[in-house]
């Protein structure tokens, strides 16, 4: 390795100036920068969000709520920029004091109720409508763990291996080098699990599909970072079986659209404030 050896000051102070394709947002401070309410639609669930894995989640789990017929999980969902910042926003902050997308308000209840982080989200959404998490104690359990392991791991999957990998200004071998062995693991965690079962917790489709699913299934169909053939991913055959299944899912292909504003245009949807929406969209989109 020819990388230099880096030492740490006595006291540590941001850069000026700092490379990385995130480096316009980055900042150790939390709280607003700007005065901005947010926009509220006429539906019980306001959600502000982007179509990235964190945000892919939630917008899943709403379309499969719609799909099975829970009228009152019709929700709006605002594109929110965060290259722009917009996460920044006054209104943003008071939703999602982190400032990281998603951020989802609850009308339907008076107050209304804000949730923030996406597995906060799955878990107060599937216990408002009973759906997706199993009655069972020891069901429920297996689901919460593999929803927490998700919450846990996907942090050294983007944040690390993601960001030292497909982001960073430079390459470091020893960055890219810990962070691969650690996302191996994981998709090998994932894959002795799936050999014996047909969806993450077991036999039934849960809210743990729906929070792994968007980051390890983007990853193993090559779809985040670029990295499938570096990572072998093939290899996982019981990941890349499991991938398959769910993204034939009606619901995934839709929540997988919303809040999307970069690929195929028939991939996009930017804001979505009806169902009809998609069905708008596509004939946009086509015609």
């Amino acid at each position: 390795m020819n990388e230099k050896s880096y030492v740490p000051p006595a006291v540590w102070s941001p850069e000026e100036t700092s490379g990385g394709r995130f480096a316009s947002i980055n900042r150790p401070v939390a709280g607003p920068t700007h005065d901005k309410e947010l926009p509220v639609g006429k539906h019980p669930i306001q959600l502000y969000s982007l179509a990235t894995p964190n945000g892919v989640k939630v917008t899943i789990l709403l379309e499969e709520l719609l799909a099975l017929g829970y009228t009152d999980a019709e929700y709006d969902a605002f594109l929110v920029n965060i290259m722009e910042g917009e996460q920044f926003s006054s209104g943003f902050v008071n939703v999602n004091p982190n400032s990281k997308i998603p951020a989802m308000v609850d009308r339907s209840v008076s107050p209304p109720v804000r949730i923030f982080e996406s597995g906060a989200m799955l878990l107060y959404l599937a216990e408002k409508f009973d759906v997706f998490i199993p009655g069972d104690v020891a069901g429920r359990a297996e689901c919460l763990s593999w929803l927490f392991w998700q919450m846990g791991s996907a942090p050294f999957l983007g944040g690390g291996f993601g960001h030292f990998y497909a982001y960073a200004p430079e390459k470091y071998e020893y960055a890219i080098n810990r962070y691969t062995m650690e996302v191996k693991r994981q998709l090998d965690v994932l894959d002795r699990q799936l050999a014996t079962n047909q969806y993450i917790a077991g036999d039934e489709y849960t809210i743990a599909d729906m929070a792994i699913w968007p980051w390890y299934g983007a990853l193993v169909n090559n779809k985040v970072y670029d990295a499938a053939e570096f990572l072998q991913a093939h290899t996982y055959r019981n990941v890349v079986r499991w991938t398959q299944e769910l993204e034939q899912r009606p619901a995934v292909k839709r929540g997988t659209m919303v809040n999307r504003s970069w690929g195929e245009l028939h991939e996009q949807l930017r804001e979505r404030h009806d169902a009809s929406d998609f069905d708008t969209h596509t004939q946009d989109k086509l015609g």
